[in-house]
């Protein structure tokens, strides 16, 4: 079976807008429900809230690709581009400073045109060095010749599976040009499907040696913050994505080999767009037990280690804290910390842990 994009009619896909219309309704209704919840709080929270949004969509969006990023040094990153005082400071490393810039600018940016150029930027960004792992890629411009095939290959060497080959290097700039025209055309289509469409078209096409699938998701947060108007986040649609990763490989080998009507592949990225809608809702509940701590540290001030120690606690701190722990992550005498830590104790911020154990540890007190 031929590859959709060499199917006669190509770029020219449908969908069943009747069958997609109730799905789509429920997406937008979340959608407006959450925005409306996010109007209501104070700017700060709303920017806390996208912070957390953004950070975690560069996290998930390269761990799509089996990427690791220290998720310290995104927030890091992502809060001084917002102008926030995220606590600690973190230095992020190169490759996280390129991931953070192309998001940052495909969502607070998102009015202005995608051009080649800036898809070019983009593409930089992510491979500062030039190389993707150990092997030197074309930087900057679209997939040439000489890269040869661009194939999604699974299984060891000699029992390959080829799930999707992407369009020859010499169909590249006629691709990108249709591509582009159409994203910028504002053709009516509604904004969220047109992100779906986007995704997809765009992973299609496959125009660079490498990192697609991560331009192509920016891409399509680009797409939701103009359905939206907004270019503040709140809800991770990478985050939902990462989750059901096999799902979203297998939606996109189906719809690739499939005809030009991709009604399947749009309605699972609806379907997974409304998870992480609702997903957020329990985000902006830990926003708000946020604010609360905030609120309780301004009424009792806390000193730089204290705020920096709540903050990672307030963020998800892997495992307990203990005193060593404490002394550690703040760079402070055995004796510093457990004094900080009493502190916090008799203004009500921390708790110790009831479940004992070897050592001692504590918790934030929830109210």
């Amino acid at each position: 079976m031929a590859y959709i994009h060499e199917l006669p009619g190509w770029p020219s896909m449908t969908w069943d807008l009747a069958s997609l219309s109730s799905l789509l309704a429920e997406v937008r209704h979340r959608q407006g429900h959450l925005l409306g919840r996010m109007e209501n709080l104070g700017f700060g929270l709303r920017l806390e809230a996208s912070l957390t949004t953004l950070t975690s969509d560069v996290v998930k969006s390269s761990a799509i690709e089996g990427e690791r990023l220290d998720a310290v040094e995104v927030r890091s990153s992502i809060a001084r581009r917002l102008g926030i005082d995220a606590g600690g400071t973190a230095q992020a490393a190169r490759d996280v400073e390129g991931v953070v810039e192309m998001m940052m600018d495909a969502t607070q940016r998102h009015e202005e045109p995608l051009t080649a150029e800036r898809l070019f930027g983009w593409h930089a960004l992510l491979f500062p060095s030039r190389r993707s792992g150990m092997r030197q890629i074309t930087v900057g411009a679209w997939r040439p010749e000489e890269a040869g095939l661009m194939q999604v290959v699974s299984g060891p060497m000699g029992r390959e599976r080829v799930h999707f080959e992407a369009p020859a290097s010499d169909r590249l700039a006629q691709e990108m040009e249709t591509f582009l025209a159409w994203f910028e055309n504002r053709d009516g289509t509604d904004g969220v499907l047109r992100a779906a469409l986007a995704h997809f078209w765009f992973v299609t096409i496959h125009p660079f040696e490498d990192g697609n699938g991560r331009i192509a998701r920016a891409i399509a947060d680009m797409a939701l913050a103009r359905a939206e108007h907004s270019s503040e986040r709140f809800y991770s649609m990478s985050s939902q994505i990462e989750a059901e990763r096999k799902h979203y490989y297998l939606q996109l080998e189906q719809s690739q080999r499939g005809d030009l009507d991709i009604t399947p592949w749009i309605e699972w990225f609806l379907q997974c767009l409304g998870k992480a809608i609702s997903g957020a809702d329990q985000e902006l509940g830990n926003i708000l037990r946020k604010a609360a701590m905030w609120q309780r540290m301004n009424e009792t001030p806390v000193n730089d280690r204290q705020r920096l120690v709540i903050n990672r606690l307030l963020d998800g701190f892997e495992g307990k804290l203990s005193s060593s722990k404490y002394a550690k992550l703040t760079k402070c005498s055995p004796d510093t910390a457990l004094r900080d830590i009493k502190e916090l104790m008799g203004k009500g911020i921390l708790l110790q842990d009831q479940a004992g154990g070897r050592s001692t540890h504590y918790l934030l007190k929830d109210n």
